[in-house]
């Protein structure tokens, strides 16, 4: 667009804010306290020619125009004029294009030369001011979308907590090399949408998707020149735009249709959409990052800064700095952008990364801060899924059990504890108790249920599966930091041998291993997490933190189905297992009453090998491998959703962590006359044809779980 075709501005109005186009024009809205003036930016298709608008309009700090005949598909950005004093924590520079912090789509790349810095890489403690290079063309650029889309009558199909079962995925991991989905669309939206992913989902009773970061995100330039891309993309800068290397229709903004098409395909087949957000930082960086758009336009606003410096970033996150939730426009931002993914892309729920930044007020996490209080009212986001990421980098910032009563949470506890367990850790038993049964402890004070502990023993952030039970320490040489990054702390336990092995038996063990773990996973209550590709042996070599490795070593082998079927058809039936028991997804905790005598049976019962209840002391002996759990059935307190009661068989759970077999006594004949062995992990594909009176042995193999079910 030449500046003799620059179209005549009329007075907009301030929201939204970002660009939003009605059909006959597009309204321009940006939030800058500390802006002088601002102006609006339309890029030619050549995306280094632009027409320049002054946005002489303002309220309350919004700078605002709408621009009739500007329509989708236009290319634009901002320049802010105003102070530029780091000391101070004001950084404009009127030479960089700012990309719209309320951008629906973007285009183009960064090619991270100098222009993109607000200082002379060669002296950056230089801060008296910015040198005089423009942006133009080495950014990427927002785009305007029409917003229109045919939904179709498409409904959420709002699982209850209870009832769901979550897998955590990557758009990217998920689908590059499914031989089932055409060549041009994996690694896609709509490869992931494709009928042979949702059927895998649906074989493993999956109800929800829980997918990585989908915000626009920036891959940094550190690791782009050591050839490697931020795969994980935790480096967000467009809270509002589906990431567009992900969509296979590479127009500018055909991200945002194709991801709303997953969605709707999604939604058909029963199984939410949830995203893994990322509103603690912003891909900018520390001081010495690049200017792409919070920075220039108002850096004091959107960031934390060092109280004491006021030229450095306050860093939660271990990533620079941390976005500054206590600021009324940046609060705004994430709850526009949180309101917006439900109302407009349809998603049903979020899971935020480090959500304890969000919950710091001065510098401790704060139960009662801004940001727990707007989700609290808000009548959108207050009613899809909300999920913590309990913790940041931060003093004080491990928040497991602390988040409000909204909330559920990723329990690091659950994980800690399961593996512990599971490789034979001495004094377990009592903590193990305790997660498999809800963590009560953690969640019943702040009047939650058993749901909203989000049980997972592996994620994507450190091993998966097949490795946790291959390896005692971290394989991240292929990162480029001397294997320096990921967690050292692994709790694993490689089963004799450090890796690949053709022993037999150290193979076995570990396929032994996978099965305890999957099992009680899904017999405990709570919410299941499944990581992706765990249902299949997926591994990545011992790398605990493959976030900058777009590759094979990340993405799913889908070859796996095949050679490793077993495991499949194992995670099936355990999945089919407890969609089919409520005793399994209880919506309240466990009242625990003992069992004496010829007293009623209740809702649980904690039993020795031998078939006795638990005594104070057994709970810490030294047996503490063995343990025998009983699930009444007919004990179950809460109705169903019309208000009936429910009842389900009753089952008896041995668990033998040791190394030896174990004979476990089943109790006498209150809790069943006969029991039948429906899973036994023992067995490749949990198969059991066990029947037993009761008060008769079950012998349960060394590091095995049985389960036996009551005969009617």
């Amino acid at each position: 667009m030449s500046p003799a075709e620059s179209p005549r501005a009329w007075p907009g109005t301030p929201y939204p804010l970002g660009a939003v186009y009605d059909d006959a024009g597009t309204n321009f809205a940006v939030f800058s306290e500390v802006a002088e003036h601002v102006e609006l930016c339309l890029i030619d298709d050549d995306g280094r020619t632009e027409t320049r608008i002054d946005l002489d309009e303002v309220d309350g700090y919004v700078w605002h125009a709408y621009l009739p005949g500007v329509g989708p598909g236009q290319h634009y950005g901002f320049r802010v004029h105003g102070p530029f004093d780091p000391a101070t924590g004001r950084r404009c520079d009127p030479g960089k294009l700012l990309l719209d912090p309320y951008g629906k789509a973007f285009d183009g790349d960064f090619d991270f030369g100098p222009e993109l810095f607000s200082f002379d890489p060669a002296d950056p403690d230089r801060e008296t001011a910015p040198p005089a290079l423009d942006s133009l063309g080495h950014t990427m650029t927002s785009v305007v979308i029409d917003p229109r889309f045919d939904w179709a009558g498409d409904r959420s199909p709002r699982t209850p907590y209870h009832e769901t079962i979550i897998y955590e995925a990557h758009v990217k991991g998920m689908t590059q090399t499914h031989p089932g989905i055409p060549a041009d669309l994996r690694g896609t939206y709509a490869g992931l949408a494709h009928p042979a992913i949702i059927e895998h989902l649906q074989s493993l009773n999956v109800t929800a998707i829980e997918l990585m970061p989908v915000h626009q995100f920036l891959h940094d330039q550190r690791l782009l020149e050591l050839g490697l891309r931020n795969y994980w993309g935790y480096n967000t800068f467009g809270f509002f735009a589906p990431h567009n290397e992900y969509a296979s229709d590479r127009r500018a903004g055909g991200a945002v249709a194709e991801f709303k098409s997953m969605v709707q395909a999604f939604h058909r087949a029963g199984i939410e959409v949830i995203l893994d957000v990322v509103y603690n930082h912003t891909a900018e960086g520390d001081h010495l990052g690049p200017t792409l758009n919070f920075r220039g336009i108002d850096n004091a606003a959107y960031y934390r800064l060092d109280e004491g410096d006021r030229r450095r970033y306050t860093d939660y996150t271990g990533t620079g700095n941390s976005l500054n939730a206590r600021h009324p426009h940046t609060l705004q931002l994430i709850m526009d952008s949180l309101r917006y993914w439900v109302t407009e892309m349809h998603v049903d729920g979020f899971r935020f990364d480090l959500a304890a930044t969000l919950a710091r007020e001065l510098h401790d996490v704060d139960r009662l801060s801004a940001f727990f209080d707007l989700v609290q009212q808000d009548p959108v986001v207050s009613q899809v899924k909300l999920i913590a990421e309990p913790w940041d980098v931060g003093e004080g910032g491990y928040q497991v059990g602390n988040f409000p009563g909204l909330w559920t949470e990723w329990n690091g506890k659950y994980r800690d504890t399961v593996r512990d367990y599971w490789r034979g850790e001495p004094e377990t038993l009592g903590e193990f108790a305790s997660r498999l049964t809800g963590s009560s402890d953690l969640y019943e004070a702040t009047g939650r249920r058993p749901s909203a502990s989000i049980n997972f023993v592996t994620c994507h952030d450190g091993f998966t599966l097949a490795d946790l039970v291959s390896y005692n320490e971290k394989h991240n040489e292929a990162n480029g930091e001397d294997n320096r990054d990921g967690e050292r702390h692994n709790r694993s336990w490689n089963c004799g041998v450090e890796g690949p092995t053709d022993d037999p038996a150290v193979l076995a063990l570990r396929e032994h291993q996978i099965r305890n773990i999957m099992a009680t996973l899904l017999i405990s209550q709570g919410t299941p997490m499944i990581a992706h590709g765990d249902e299949m042996g997926r591994t990545q070599h011992g790398n605990n933190n493959v976030y900058c490795q777009d590759s094979e070593l990340s993405w799913m082998d889908w070859s796996l189905l095949e050679r490793n079927a077993d495991r499949l058809e194992f995670t099936r039936r355990m999945t089919a297992l407890r969609a089919a028991h409520p005793v399994f997804r209880r919506r309240r905790f466990f009242e625990g009453r003992s069992i004496c005598g010829d007293d009623e049976v209740h809702d649980i019962a904690w039993l020795t090998p031998a078939g006795h209840e638990m005594t104070q002391q057994d709970w810490g002996s030294e047996f503490g491998r063995c343990i025998m759990v009983f699930l009444n059935g007919d004990a179950l307190p809460e109705p169903d959703a019309r208000g009936r009661r429910i009842v389900d068989d009753s089952f008896l759970l041995c668990f033998n962590a040791g190394d030896t077999p174990v004979d476990f006594v089943t109790p006498d004949g209150d809790h069943a006359q006969v029991w039948t062995a429906v899973i036994d992990t023992a067995d490749p594909i949990g198969g059991t044809d066990l029947v037993v009176d009761a008060g008769r042995t079950v012998t349960v193999a060394p590091r095995s779980l049985t389960v036996l079910c009551k005969s009617r």
